[in-house]
């Protein structure tokens, strides 16, 4: 496999097989991943590997917390705060896909909250990343952090695994941080679903749209 096929192969991945993912293959993937640029060389990036035991547990805290509507506030806005064209079109779109997808219409609130809860499982993947970075840290770092993420998800995609980067993951910080005894003062940026795909399931079939380099580009001789 060439970059060009992983970087074309990957995609989001929402159902896992009931297969395992060694630590051993996580740390090979983290091993290389380590090798993206970062200013100064400042290598921000700190991952939590959470799978097994602690896994379930993790999760089924942040499950309950959803449900019984204990929200927190994540470390730093994700999103835009008021959305502007073009990206509330694409956001949009993006969700009428999935919930087409797993045929789940806009009145089925029960089952759009139930696939929303599926994000604090990390899908059912095996292996769930979590990823901080120092609070002292300023804007540039969370550039050199999406290349190391970038990384990850391509080296996974070489060993014939599958991603979901997950930004649902930072939803629950202080719970998170108190859980795996990190400090307080560390921002959650997300994390990441990783495992083997399930490829039948119907929430895999579906692909979102990329606009055409002439929309975003424009050269200069």
């Amino acid at each position: 496999m060439n970059v060009t096929q992983a970087i074309k192969q990957r995609h989001s991945t929402r159902a896992y097989l009931d297969k395992a993912v060694s630590n051993q293959q996580v740390q090979g993937i983290l091993e290389v991943a380590r090798f993206a640029p970062s200013g100064v060389n400042m290598q921000p990036w700190q991952v939590a590997v959470v799978s097994g035991e602690s896994k379930l547990s993790l999760q089924q805290q942040m499950q309950t917390a959803f449900e019984k509507g204990e929200k927190e506030s994540m470390d730093y806005h994700y999103y835009p705060t008021q959305w502007v064209e073009p990206y509330k079109s694409r956001r949009i779109a993006t969700g009428t896909e999935l919930y087409t997808a797993l045929n789940i219409s806009r009145e089925d609130k029960e089952r759009r909250i139930k696939q929303w809860e599926a994000n604090y499982r990390a899908f059912d993947a095996p292996v769930m990343l979590l990823f901080f970075i120092d609070p002292n840290l300023e804007t540039g770092s969370y550039l050199d952090y999406g290349m190391f993420l970038q990384n990850i998800m391509l080296l996974a995609e070489e060993q014939g695994l599958a991603t979901c980067p997950q930004g649902a993951l930072g939803e629950f910080p202080k719970l998170i941080k108190n859980f795996l005894n990190y400090d307080q003062s560390l921002i959650l940026l997300g994390g990441m679903a990783l495992g083997h795909e399930d490829k039948e399931h119907a929430v895999n079939q579906y692909r979102t749209s990329r606009v055409e380099v002439t929309e975003f580009s424009q050269f200069f001789e």
